[in-house]
């Protein structure tokens, strides 16, 4: 059996998550004061996910660069497939907020949005 600990950081409370494992599944999870705890735990020690934040040059734009992120969580395993997706990539002013800038980069279920309107010069 293995045991893992983690702080959960689902709220401000920091709760410390005493996790027991076998065979990769959650037998036992501890130390939680909400289900968001429960949750977070185990998906960190099953599947851990995570959104990818980053910025893309822009052409033509009352800014040289424009922030982005996933659109939702994607496998941790797949953040460094996505980022050398994005190596390459540059996007066309004008650009608004929630814009698809990359459509399912490396294959993922997530898009690459916009998080900042850019103005076309």
């Amino acid at each position: 059996m293995e045991t893992r600990d983690l702080i959960c950081i689902n709220c401000p409370m920091g709760c410390q998550l005493h996790i027991e494992l076998e065979n990769g599944q959650v037998i036992s999870l501890s130390g939680n004061t909400c289900p968001r705890g429960d949750a977070y735990g185990r998906s960190e020690v099953e599947k851990p996910v995570r959104m990818i934040t980053s910025i893309l040059p822009v052409e033509n734009g009352d800014l040289p660069m424009v922030s982005c992120k996933t659109s939702k969580p994607i496998d941790k395993n797949k953040i460094f497939d996505i980022m050398n997706a994005l190596k390459d990539v540059s996007v066309q002013a004008p650009i608004e907020i929630g814009d698809i800038l990359v459509a399912h980069p490396a294959g993922s279920d997530a898009d690459i949005i916009a998080t900042r309107k850019i103005q076309k010069i």
